[in-house]
């Protein structure tokens, strides 16, 4: 897997899980109130980046370990 496919990857499913998890948790903690979509996009631009690098720094080793779990 090259680097830049690692890269792009991590960006995009960090983008996916960081907004589903940030709205759903968002909706969880207040409903669905006045000003929601403020407070959700503060919580998603403050975890998209942590997701992102946690997800490129993760991924190879999460990888490997689904790989082993798979071909037991």
């Amino acid at each position: 897997m090259s680097a830049k496919y690692r890269f792009f990857f991590s960006l995009l499913m960090s983008l996916v899980l960081s907004g589903l998890m940030t709205a759903w948790v968002t909706w969880i903690n207040l409903g669905l109130v006045e000003g929601f979509v403020v407070k959700w996009a503060t919580a998603f631009v403050t975890a998209w980046p942590a997701a992102a690098l946690i997800s490129f720094a993760f991924g190879p080793r999460i990888h490997q370990l689904t790989h082993w779990l798979t071909n037991r």
